[in-house]
């Protein structure tokens, strides 16, 4: 998959996947895989189950989706037995309890918090897709989730830029100091249209349009933005203090409800001002770029592309993160998987709740139009609510 490609695919997902306990003994085939359960059966939920059996030992046993015919198509592609087919919106919960050891979570953003949660309270190990939340509310009780089961069960969120070789390699440069203090950075995600999945109007259509969807999907900042701003974090070691926004939705209208663009201004620790931009609706050209100007260099990290260093006396040469998406995400499973069998659990619950509330500190300036505080946002207490009534009709839909 390319670039353009998967800038251009959507994320309509949700998974949980199953492991067995690291006590066991590895022997015969049949006990040294980890059972999965997969909740959420679509786009890249039916991608990433293929990357757990493939890379790691680990069978998919369970699935789980809202419609139907997602699940049984994801089911018979993995050879799950019919039994372990649950849909529905609390279909998962069932999943839970059909002898899984660990969860994969891919579903629409919006139901993460409350699935991982009965996972851990099951006593599942996470393995969870970004964003984690939608809301200021959902990041809290997850950090504080992270807390109460640390040391106990691996809970492991897939950002792809964290576990990619090159980029640990510049970041890791860059905390050395070889190209000097951070002085400011330009942070830009720009792609095409996201495919619309339904009608708008039919049976469902909210749902599968969840990518369009401000409560389900938490805005394009929060559920695709986040990886640049991540990596802005990642690069400055903290997380900002304040932001002002602007943004719209202009260009493209047709489906839910969510913004095509943001402009935010991102103040940094030690003054240090980051500059973001994202647009979801652009023809002809698509970059995901992370750039920090620093007193005596530059670093230049794009996902898909370079990622290189240029500075005062020193330089980087880098190379190309063509295969980012899938390489990514590899290493996260594998990592994993090794974290479940040695007891060894990973944890980055916390770290990666604070990328996702500078997600939501961007997105509420942006909606408000005016500066707002870290602390403010905190104290927000903003919780993300709908209702959503989910037939029989539509889970067959």
């Amino acid at each position: 998959m390319n670039r353009r490609d998967f800038l251009k695919t959507t994320a309509l997902t949700t998974g949980a996947i199953s492991i067995l306990p690291s006590k066991i003994v590895f022997g015969s085939e049949q006990n040294s895989k980890v059972n999965l359960g997969l909740i959420g059966c679509g786009g890249r939920g039916r991608w990433i189950a293929h990357l757990f059996e493939k890379h790691a030992p680990f069978k998919i046993v369970s699935v789980h989706d809202v419609f139907r015919k997602r699940a049984q198509r994801v089911a018979e592609e993995l050879n799950v037995s019919p039994s372990n087919v649950f849909v529905g919106v609390d279909g998962y919960k069932a999943l839970l309890d059909s002898g899984v050891d660990a969860v994969a979570i891919e579903s629409p953003p919006y139901f993460h918090p409350e699935q991982a949660f009965a996972s851990a309270e099951k006593g599942k190990h996470i393995f969870l897709a970004k964003p984690i939340a939608v809301d200021v509310v959902g990041c809290l009780n997850l950090i504080e989730m992270s807390k109460k089961f640390n040391g106990k069960l691996s809970m492991l969120v897939d950002f792809q830029t964290r576990n990619y070789t090159l980029f640990k390699e510049c970041a890791s440069k860059i905390h050395e100091g070889v190209i000097g203090e951070p002085v400011c950075g330009q942070f830009y995600y720009y792609c095409g249209r996201l495919g619309i999945q339904a009608k708008p109007g039919t049976p469902g259509d909210r749902l599968k349009n969840w990518t369009f969807d401000k409560v389900l999907s938490g805005d394009i900042i929060v559920e695709q933005n986040i990886h640049v701003l991540d990596v802005a974090n990642w690069f400055l070691k903290s997380h900002p203090l304040k932001a002002y926004g602007t943004g719209g939705r202009k260009a493209r209208t047709e489906v839910g409800d969510c913004w095509d663009h943001f402009c935010v201004q991102f103040l940094y620790p030690n003054d240090v001002v980051v500059d973001f931009s994202s647009g979801q609706f652009t023809y002809g050209y698509d970059d995901i770029c992370m750039r920090l100007y620093s007193s005596l260099g530059t670093a230049d990290t794009h996902y898909g592309g370079p990622v290189y260093i240029e500075g005062k006396s020193f330089t980087w040469e880098g190379g190309k993160s063509t295969d980012i998406y899938e390489t990514g995400a590899v290493n996260n499973i594998k990592d994993f998987y090794q974290s479940i069998v040695s007891g060894k659990y990973l944890n980055n619950i916390e770290e990666s709740a604070y990328s996702n509330l500078t997600s939501i500190l961007g997105r509420m300036s942006a909606y408000q139009n005016r500066l707002v505080t870290w602390d403010e946002m905190i104290n927000s207490n903003e919780k993300y609510t709908t209702e959503l009534e989910i037939t029989p009709e539509i889970v067959d839909s």
